[in-house]
């Protein structure tokens, strides 16, 4: 291993534990020593260190449970059973592929992108289980991945036959018997909640297997809490429309996650924020001042158990309903403590300004806080929290002042609620008086001239329309490829415009989001870079892939496994960090940071200028298949992580981030041409949030649009988006670009929607259409000569490409 690969191993191997989360403990872990061990379950020896697709990272090598368990002394006394189970999925899977291919060529579509991101479900199984060990575990592995959604079924969402039966007999058999879930999301585990200690392990990188093996012996302790809620597949809301091929109604409005189950009153499995530990902890009854706007909690905290830890101290709040209906309560802010020794103490303070709890009126064009009484709620979970504090606000008050950004905003949101207060919970609670004439109402100045750089005149209009044009290069072939688009950087994602290289230099771009998704290992002659080996493709179009097409691409990409005569190999090899739903559960922006900072540093190294991540959509449904990249169903975990790993990537020269996909991207079915239909409100409150603070806080270089829709209009077409809400309202200065838009990415047939096009995007304030091809170049030369694009608009959105290609230049 190279240095560098070990020392960023060694900084993530600290908080990897941090990660996990402790569903349910009796006390008989950890253990006190290794010994034999029964381990079952398809985790174990095919363990996930990270989903499919966009987030597959090309580490050197990679830990397993079993390894894991290995390494640290364990015998592992199931191996004829692993080895059978083995077997067995090979069997299924080869069937799976068969069945899909079929399916394409039904369907008339093309084998590679019908089959992205598909996922065999687990398969049934009959084999015997042994009872002769120290201990037993059983680990429930799933996958999922980008261009495929999830699915309510047995092997996906929903446990196996054969896993329950097998789960539930080593619970009766074994004193010492853990459920380890290696899943990027829920699965309802309701028949199996009997199990008394259930451990979610996450994806967690490289290290998944090792993690393991420290936690059941205690050197490391689980600190994690839930992002998203858990619950029985048929108990979230049963309003939320998913997986439609052309139009996803949002009906539920802002009530996502836990602002639906806490907002009726219905009881998960396991609520958002929640995660025990090896020890407890207990908080003391909080106190909240106010200065201006800004309110503070100060928890005492104390570990009062054996054995170090940390706990989260989580603030919410309770918004008077008025003129808009309210959830029950919004996290207003969080803090992690930091690791208390057997009964040591931390004060914690969470801090929050009373204008970020402002709901939007389409009716007003604004944000507003409602007259009444705002509830400050302390605790370790959005289900366990108790009133410390309540701020009267003497009136109605306008907060920020703003335009529609979205059209056809006609979308009426569904209306739960039911939960009544107690109000005894109230007694001797201190108030605070608040007095409404303190805001200052801000007036957002859409009407601001954009710079147009002098450096834009120099430049030819063929090269000023290829700066919107990705790696635009008049003598590349016609084709793209997804996600192994630059010429640089073997197998990364992208580049910017070749015509302007000379002058100014390029951007080579990478994918994410857990960790830089390049080639392992390459060459170079005077042609350029060589891939050796597979070219950058995600591994399940890499299954699917004709060997027609295998062989042209190892043509494309230089000999295949065979070098030159005199080449030289050189490697890539990146470190996967945990996924994007695993970072968040750790509740520490400070290790999110740390994550950022080691993808920034193998940036430096490896020649990457714009990593396309962080990915921050919400967690709208369980069954969007894409959910382990993003980090929760709340926007505020969302966009505090996001900004966080933004300012670790950023804090190296010449590296930034591209956090993405704005927005309303919540499901793979059709994701290039379904269309969000959903109010002004729930867009703005639910998903916008997370980006506008990770703009405001963090300053990412880059952003991109997703392929979606929004009311009928692509969200990359979408002015009011890019130029208004971006640019105006949160001061955004980098470079906006659209996601891969090819027309071979089209899995659907026919759909109600045409894709993105170029001069449109480019319109709206779009600056870079990826990854670009001559009829993307065609188009905009076409609109802008017969006066459909401005030629101003067209030097703006040069001059933001220009501005970021420059800053990024390393020298």
């Amino acid at each position: 291993m190279f240095d560098y690969e070990k020392k960023h191993l060694e900084m993530l191997r600290e908080h990897l534990a941090e990660c996990t989360v402790l569903l349910k403990t009796n006390g008989k872990f950890p253990l006190q020593k290794p010994g034999k061990v029964a381990a079952y379950g398809s985790g174990v020896r095919q363990t996930r260190k990270g989903g499919t697709g966009s987030g597959e990272v090309n580490s050197r090598f990679f830990i397993t449970v079993e390894q894991g368990l290995k390494d640290a002394g364990f015998e592992v006394t199931s191996e004829q059973w692993l080895e059978s189970y083995d077997e067995l999925r090979q069997k299924a899977k080869a069937q799976f592929h068969k069945n899909l291919k079929a399916e394409a060529k039904a369907a008339h579509a093309n084998v590679m992108m019908y089959s992205m991101g598909a996922v065999m479900p687990e398969p049934e199984y009959d084999l015997p289980l042994s009872y002769d060990s120290d201990v037993a575990i059983y680990v429930v592995g799933r996958i999922c991945g980008e261009g495929s959604d999830r699915k309510p079924k047995k092997g996906d969402l929903l446990l196996t036959d054969s896993e329950i039966r097998d789960i539930l007999a080593l619970n009766n058999a074994y004193d010492k018997f853990m459920l380890v879930l290696n899943v990027g999301g829920p699965v309802d585990l309701t028949p199996v909640m009997e199990v008394e200690n259930i451990l979610l392990l996450s994806q967690l990188g490289v290290e998944t297997g090792k993690t393991l093996a420290d936690i059941l012996l205690g050197e490391a302790n689980p600190s994690g809490k839930l992002t998203t809620t858990w619950a029985g597949v048929n108990d979230y809301n049963p309003d939320i429309d998913f997986g439609n091929m052309d139009d996803t109604c949002y009906y539920e409005g802002i009530y996502v996650g836990y602002r639906y189950f806490d907002s009726v009153g219905k009881k998960p499995l396991f609520p958002f924020g929640y995660g025990l530990s090896y020890t407890s902890f207990e908080m003391e009854k909080a106190s909240v001042t106010l200065e201006g706007e800004q309110v503070t909690a100060f928890v005492k905290v104390t570990n009062t158990g054996e054995v170090p830890g940390k706990e989260v101290v989580q603030v919410y709040v309770s918004t008077p309903a008025g003129e808009l209906d309210k959830a029950y309560q919004d996290l207003a802010g969080f803090a992690k403590t930091e690791e208390l020794q057997p009964m040591e103490s931390q004060v914690v303070e969470v801090e929050f300004g009373l204008s970020q709890l402002a709901s939007y009126s389409q009716e007003r064009k604004a944000y507003f806080l409602d007259k009444g009484d705002y509830i400050i709620r302390v605790g370790n979970s959005s289900e366990n929290t108790t009133v410390a504090g309540i701020i009267e606000l003497d009136e109605t008050v306008e907060t920020k002042k703003v335009r529609s950004i979205i059209e056809k905003n006609d979308f009426q949101d569904k209306v739960y609620g039911g939960r009544c207060e107690d109000k005894a919970e109230f007694d001797g609670i201190p108030r605070i008086k608040f007095n409404a004439r303190s805001f200052e109402t801000c007036q957002v100045n859409y009407d601001v001239e954009e710079e147009i750089l002098p450096e834009v005149a120099t430049l030819t209009e063929d090269e000023l329309i290829s700066l919107g044009v990705g790696a635009f290069d008049p003598k590349a072939p016609a084709i793209s490829i997804v996600g192994n688009a630059a010429q640089s950087v073997c197998g990364a994602a992208g580049e910017t415009s070749m015509l302007v290289k000379q002058k100014y230099g390029t951007l080579v771009m990478a994918d994410g989001p857990a960790g830089l998704r390049l080639d392992q290992r390459f060459y170079r002659d005077e042609k350029g870079v060589h891939s050796i080996g597979a070219a950058g493709f995600p591994e399940s179009v890499m299954e699917m892939m004709p060997k027609a097409v295998k062989l042209g691409m190892k043509l494309l990409n230089g000999n295949g496994e065979k070098l030159p005569e005199g080449a030289q190999v050189e490697y890539q090899y990146a470190t996967a960090i945990p996924i994007g739903t695993g970072i968040a559960q750790s509740w520490n922006t400070d290790f999110a940071r740390l994550c950022g900072d080691i993808v920034g540093n193998e940036m430096e190294r490896f020649g990457i200028h714009l990593w396309l991540a962080p990915a921050l959509n919400i967690h709208r449904s369980i069954l969007c298949g894409r959910n382990f990249e993003y980090y929760s169903e709340d926007p505020l975990i969302s966009g505090k992580f996001a900004a966080a790993l933004t300012q670790g990537v950023q804090s190296h020269p010449g590296c930034g981030t591209t956090i993405k996909h704005f927005a309303a991207n919540n499901q793979e079915k059709n994701r290039l041409n379904n269309n969000s239909k959903l109010s002004e409100r729930a867009l703005r409150e639910i998903y916008l949030r997370g980006f506008e603070i990770c703009v405001r806080e963090a300053s990412p270089c880059a952003i991109m649009s997703s392929y979606n829709l929004i009311n009928g209009t692509h969200s990359s077409e979408t002015r009011g988006l890019i130029t208004d809400f971006l640019r105006a309202e949160n001061g955004f200065d980098g470079m906006v670009m659209t996601d891969w838009v090819m027309d071979m990415a089209q899995a659907e047939k026919n759909p109600k929607h045409r894709g993105a096009l170029a001069d449109k995007v480019a319109e709206a304030g779009g600056d870079v259409f990826m990854p670009g091809g001559k009829k993307d170049f065609q188009r905009i030369k076409k609109a802008l000569h017969n006066g459909e694009l401005s030629h101003k608009q067209l030097e703006i959105n040069g001059s933001h490409m220009l501005k970021m290609i420059m800053r990024l230049q390393r020298h």
